[in-house]
């Protein structure tokens, strides 16, 4: 039932049943229609762009969108069945407790952090570049585009 809850871990960790019928921490709330029209759009740029650089990148940009289409893909599934999503977990640090989340959340946020980690990071890039660094190719045409003094 609605609100039903199941403590796991105490407080800490509690199993809630709720229905979310807006966006993260409950924002935009009865707008179905949009975040189905939102989800479509942003599953399919996903697609594309996973498509685009999933060659010719690290580990990190393939793991990440997948877990962010995962989660876009789940959500969706809710709302198309419920016209809600449904969440359930709850964590309480002391007296503070977080908003009551699901995996499909989880699976979006990890992605997102992915990708983050991906673009500060320069060990999580295929080709071995660091920020600011040059390809091969731009070094030889700014040797080109350039004259080469001996003196």
């Amino acid at each position: 039932m609605l609100g039903d809850r199941i403590e796991v871990l105490g407080d800490f960790f509690v199993i809630t049943f709720i229905k979310n019928p807006g966006a993260a921490f409950g924002i935009l709330k009865e707008q179905t229609v949009f975040f189905l029209i939102v989800t479509v759009v942003v599953v399919s740029g996903i697609v594309w762009y996973m498509h685009r650089v999933y060659r010719t990148s690290g580990p990190l940009p393939p793991v990440g969108l997948a877990l962010i289409l995962g989660g876009a893909i789940g959500n969706f599934v809710d709302r198309v069945i419920y016209g809600e999503v449904v969440d359930f977990l709850q964590f309480t640090f002391g007296t503070w407790v977080f908003p009551i989340f699901n995996l499909a959340d989880t699976g979006i946020t990890v992605g997102v952090c992915l990708l983050l980690l991906d673009a500060v990071l320069p060990f999580a890039r295929k080709d071995g570049r660091k920020d600011g660094d040059e390809t091969g190719r731009e070094k030889e045409r700014q040797g080109e585009e350039r004259p080469q003094f001996d003196g």
